[in-house]
């Protein structure tokens, strides 16, 4: 397989309204979708044509069952996944006046532990969501998950600069010495390093052999053995960039393991972003390649 994603896989439900009147009604838009970091990267990796798997859980509930249909359908490998009988996890997220807050609840996510996972993690690349290592009770789910792993690609994604913050840097830095590549976005960048992107890039590529920072409309900066390259996708009408991040993660993940050029790579990875952003969905249409 090319990109095995380990972590949160989700319900998503997107709220949408020009204001929210406390303790009363307004009308607005409510989209219900399949969602979580590793879900997400993984149906953007296969859209991009690599082979693709996820390791997670979910509920043995209908949320639980309609996410893994979606998955398949997506040509996922959903083998990975095993039922829990806490609830399938839940995001919220609502858009309020052009303000953007969500609520966790991780759900049968955060009951994810080194038993439910395979002996050998092996893959082109693994991809180990954020989430599942700076939350407990899976932190430590998070470094059984690097130990196992056997790729020439080991990645972890910075998921929260909040996170980040609380659980410290130097704690993130220690506990991810396996993988050979960070993903982390602007702000997640700054509570890593302290820096902006440009310097948070290349202070990130003194640690891992490819260091990503992605700026949003902006696109992403990418070090590779301490070279720092710019990448910037078309201008796009945004709608929404609710798992803009994720994609990047899964096109260019699944890409190098397939053998492209990192610059390559990244350019299709901001592409996929950029695709994100400009629709009220998370993932592709079904049907249409990359």
């Amino acid at each position: 397989m090319d990109l095995i994603c380990v972590g949160d896989v989700m319900l998503d439900v997107h709220v949408a309204a020009d204001a929210l009147a406390r303790g009363g009604d307004v009308h607005g838009r409510v989209h219900v979708m399949p969602g979580g970091t590793s879900a997400n990267a993984a149906v953007w990796a296969a859209w991009a044509g690599a082979s693709a798997g996820v390791v997670g859980a979910v509920g043995d509930d209908t949320a639980g069952r309609l996410l893994v249909d979606a998955l398949v359908e997506r040509g996922v490998d959903v083998l990975g996944l095993v039922r829990d009988k806490e609830p399938t996890g839940t995001m919220l997220v609502v858009t309020d006046a052009g303000e953007r807050s969500m609520v966790a609840d991780r759900g049968a996510s955060a009951a994810l532990r080194g038993d439910h996972l395979p002996q050998r993690l092996e893959a082109g690349g693994v991809l180990v969501s954020g989430y599942l290592l700076l939350q407990e009770p899976t932190t430590r789910t998070a470094v059984e998950v690097l130990e196992r792993a056997v790729a020439p690609l080991i990645a972890v994604e910075a998921a929260s600069w909040p996170l980040v913050s609380a659980f410290g840097p130097e704690r993130f830095f220690e506990m991810t010495v396996p993988a050979s590549v960070v993903l982390a976005n602007a702000e997640e960048a700054r509570a890593l390093t302290g820096e902006g992107p440009s310097q948070a890039a290349a202070m990130l590529a003194e640690r891992y052999r490819i260091a990503v920072v992605k700026c949003g409309a902006q696109g992403a900066l990418v070090a590779v053995d301490g070279v720092v390259t710019e990448h910037r996708p078309e201008s796009v009408d945004e709608i929404d960039p609710t798992g803009a991040g994720d994609a990047f993660d899964g096109v260019f993940l699944g890409l190098l393991a397939r053998g492209a050029q990192e610059r390559d790579a990244a350019d299709a990875a901001c592409r996929a972003g950029a695709l994100v952003a400009a629709s009220p969905s998370v993932w592709p249409d079904p049907g249409v390649p990359g």
